[in-house]
């Protein structure tokens, strides 16, 4: 009898890391060779930072961003334009019962990152993170 972990807080199973680890690399590789069929989409570099999965493994949600943060919108679209080629590409390389359906975000995280550097390279900040114990 396989035991399903229902309790709210639970992180992400190991299965569900695995396997969007998986698709994050396939996702990376498919558009780094421009494999799809659109000239587009092959034209922009677009970063897959992470993929969750549900706990079913039948929903994807890969956080993505363009090279330089730019163009976000176009990127979404490209790649929603495209997720039926991509879900196959996908299901190729991932063996699952189900070929989860793909959805696309914007990876907020280098945002989060930039913000953090520009906060540190602020001069007070800076005099305050250096400044020895007292």
């Amino acid at each position: 009898m396989a035991r399903h972990r229902h309790h709210e807080g639970a992180g992400p199973s190991q299965r569900q890391l695995r396997v969007g680890e998986l698709i994050r690399r396939t996702l990376s590789d498919v558009l780094n060779r421009g494999d799809i069929h659109d000239p587009e989409l092959n034209a922009m570099s677009i970063t897959v930072g992470e993929v969750q999965t549900s706990p079913d493994l039948k929903v994807a949600v890969a956080y993505v961003l363009p090279l330089g943060g730019q163009g976000r919108e176009e990127a979404l679209e490209a790649l929603r334009r495209n997720k039926h080629e991509l879900r196959r590409a996908v299901s190729k390389a991932v063996t699952l019962k189900y070929s989860p359906e793909l959805r696309f975000r914007i990876d907020e995280t280098f945002d989060r990152l930039d913000d953090t550097r520009r906060l540190f390279s602020e001069e007070k900040v800076r005099r305050d993170v250096e400044a020895p114990d007292e």
